[in-house]
């Protein structure tokens, strides 16, 4: 994951030079972002197991559609907890933050990981079961990591050193 991540942030800083928004705090942002989805892709698509056989059970073994029955309430803290810091990244890079482009990116990258978990587990071995309820959860922890970050622009002197880590010039989060 590392060398994926390196390149995504020289990526992004490339796009931000060209852009003619490159900072340090605008870099602090792309490196913690790249740090942030290289942890998320580690954690939750790995292990594969490149010399371990696919399991013979049915491929609904690698699949929970059913939300909420059996999901333990520290799954979804975690979950929730873990997607925060998305939310907040998200509101700062994205043009015109909203409560809607937050869920939608957080719903996106969640389904990504999970449908890569489902195809991993059937194909490759891989050590983990694609649930919809880490889809609902990580979408509310995207929602509140907006939220603590529209709470944060609500207040004067922080929102002038959180528009300094904005990628957009523009209104702040709502």
């Amino acid at each position: 994951m590392v060398p994926i991540a390196a390149a995504a942030f020289l990526g992004l800083l490339w796009s931000l030079r060209r852009r003619d928004r490159l900072s340090l705090p605008r870099a602090a942002v792309a490196a913690a972002l790249c740090v942030y989805l290289a942890g998320i892709v580690a954690n939750t698509v790995f292990p594969i197991y490149l010399d371990k056989p696919t399991g013979t059970g049915p491929w609904s073994d690698l699949l929970n559609l059913v939300p909420v029955v059996g999901y333990e309430p520290a799954d979804f803290a975690m979950n929730v907890a873990v997607f925060v810091p998305l939310g907040v990244l998200v509101a700062l890079v994205v043009t015109r933050p909203s409560w809607v482009r937050v869920l939608v990116v957080s719903a996106a990258v969640s389904a990504t990981i999970e449908v890569t978990q489902f195809v991993t587990g059937g194909t490759l071995g891989g050590g983990h079961v694609a649930d919809v309820n880490d889809l609902l959860s990580n979408a509310v922890g995207g929602l509140l990591g907006f939220g603590l970050l529209a709470l944060l622009d609500r207040v004067p002197a922080v929102r002038a050193v959180v528009d300094r880590f904005r990628w957009q010039e523009g209104p702040p989060a709502r």
